[in-house]
């Protein structure tokens, strides 16, 4: 009974096949087809070593939403050179509450304003790869995706043994401010506190010695990211006249950043730049020096690293190749069909009509009877 059961699922089975196997006998090879084949197999191994490449690319992912973390502090990373001695310049921030943010993060250090030869290499370099940022913003993910902690992407150390004098002054270090608009300026003389605001102390301090020229190495929000490249970072501006003003408008974006090799909370930022000559009798007011005002968005953006899961690369394997399987078996056909169609009108290869060949001994029997010359009666 058992036997019969099985049996009939066996046959219940088989009738379900949608392979049906053909005999040998019955199938024929051409050279046509033969070479649709090679074509054929060519073009899925082709596809599907590109195809795998494209699985192993991954792409950046952009999610924006409201930024609910009020509470925090923003740090703000800065490496900025003056043409001016440390002595004679100081650095402060004003956030829109009117506190004066501490600025014992802040370091001074008496460099040389010119750059070296390696130094200058380095800076043109970093101009080129921010012009290409600003024309390409695909580039930006790039970056994303390669960043390497430990990566150097400061400037590099001047040479020992530099007999050059020490006329420019290096304020770099970082600070934590509040998560509101602020101000971060570099002007003559020390800052003080006092209650009623503050104040540099710039009376001692010659009018002739007065030059804002700058250089901006780094300036950057958030956790520094090594290998991430700022808007302003490379930024230098020259000038002759003592009483300048430099204004960078700097709009601070919170960033999320996920991707394989790093997970970081940073933030980005866009500037506007505006810079002009202190001029009381022309009615251009204001205070020589460097200022940068920042405010930060209310929105946040999640910037994160996805890969193409591994089923949906099998999934678009299997489309390749029964694709390719597909399309050639139909362009094989058609291609044979309308040959057939040309041969048969033309009565070419197969339909060309052939001259039937006969036995000689039917020829000779069935041959139309001659006159023999022996009986023909005479006269």
């Amino acid at each position: 009974m058992r036997r019969l059961y099985r049996k009939k699922a066996l046959s219940l089975v088989k009738e379900l096949d949608a392979f049906p196997k053909i005999p040998e006998s019955y199938v024929e090879t051409t050279a046509a087809g033969g070479t649709v084949s090679v074509i054929a197999f060519t073009a899925m191994a082709l596809l599907a070593f590109f195809e795998f490449f494209v699985y192993r690319d991954t792409w950046m992912k952009y999610e924006y939403e409201v930024d609910k973390d009020f509470t925090s502090k923003l740090r703000i990373n800065i490496d900025i050179t003056v043409a001016m001695k440390c002595q004679h310049v100081g650095a402060d921030i004003l956030d829109l509450a009117e506190t004066m943010i501490t600025s014992n993060g802040i370091q001074y250090e008496p460099v040389v304003f010119e750059l070296t030869p390696q130094q200058r290499l380095w800076h043109r370099t970093l101009l080129l790869i921010q012009n290409r940022l600003r024309e390409e913003h695909s580039l930006q993910e790039v970056l994303y995706k390669n960043v390497l902690k430990g990566a150097p992407t400061a400037l590099p150390p001047r040479e020992v043994g530099n007999t050059e004098a020490l006329s420019a002054c290096r304020i770099h270090g970082h600070v934590y401010v509040n998560k509101v608009a602020g101000n971060f300026h570099i002007t003559v003389g020390k800052p003080i506190h006092h209650p009623r605001g503050h104040a540099h102390i710039a009376a001692f301090v010659s009018h002739d010695t007065y030059n804002f020229s700058h250089r901006i190495d780094h300036l950057s929000f958030g956790e520094e990211i090594p290998g991430i490249i700022n808007p302003l970072d490379g930024t230098e501006k020259v000038t002759t006249n003592n009483n300048h003003m430099f204004q960078y408008f700097i709009t601070v974006v919170p960033t999320k950043l996920h991707t394989s090799k790093v997970s970081a909370d940073t933030h980005q930022f866009s500037v506007t730049e505006r810079e002009r000559v202190i001029d009381h009798a022309a009615g251009s007011h204001g205070v020589s020096g460097i200022f940068m005002k920042y405010d930060t968005s209310s929105l946040m953006v999640t910037v994160s690293e996805q890969h193409m899961p591994f089923w949906q690369f099998l999934v678009r394997l299997c489309g390749i190749i029964g694709g390719i399987f597909s399309t050639t078996g139909m362009i094989h056909g058609f291609v044979g069909f309308c040959f057939d169609i040309v041969c048969c009108r033309f009565k070419l290869g197969t339909y060309k009509p052939r001259e039937a060949c006969l036995p000689d001994a039917y020829i000779n029997n069935h041959a139309s009877p001659l006159l023999d010359v022996n009986n023909v009666p005479q006269d």
